[in-house]
């Protein structure tokens, strides 16, 4: 899916902000968001380097996670919000398309505005209650 990029900070650490479909197993009716399973979501990362927020991604079971140029990287609220959150993992419901440029739609400015945008979530509430417990291990 398209939709990702990345910004590098003044200390040498990425946030990598990606726009993912909601996985099929994640929590209940929606989780609150009004989007559901195989809605796109926009995720954010903050890792040492751009490798590892993919791996990290990867770890927690989204395995189909990859960062092709940097057409929408983060935005400095995004870069905000990911470094003052406790595990530099989070996600909403992805900004749907601007429909002004599309025809028999009514231009940007005849739309009502948008007062308030959904809170970010910590990536287990996109992944679901139990979460992602890990590739099976066999027993020693």
């Amino acid at each position: 899916m398209a939709g990702g990029g990345f910004c590098r900070l003044p200390n040498g650490t990425v946030v990598v902000a990606l726009t993912l479909t909601r996985p099929a197993d994640g929590t209940g009716p929606h989780g609150g968001t009004g989007a559901g399973p195989g809605a796109p979501v926009r995720v954010l990362v903050h890792a040492a380097n751009r490798a590892r927020a993919l791996t990290r991604l990867r770890n927690l079971g989204l395995r189909a996670v990859y960062l092709r140029g940097n057409d929408r990287p983060p935005t400095p609220d995004e870069v905000t919000a990911v470094l003052h959150h406790p595990d530099g993992l989070l996600w909403r419901a992805a900004p749907q398309a601007d429909p002004g440029g599309l025809p028999g739609l009514a231009p940007p400015s005849a739309l009502p505005a948008q007062s308030c945008q959904e809170l970010w979530h910590p990536i287990r509430a996109l992944l679901g209650p139990a979460g992602y417990a890990g590739p099976a291990r066999p027993a020693a």
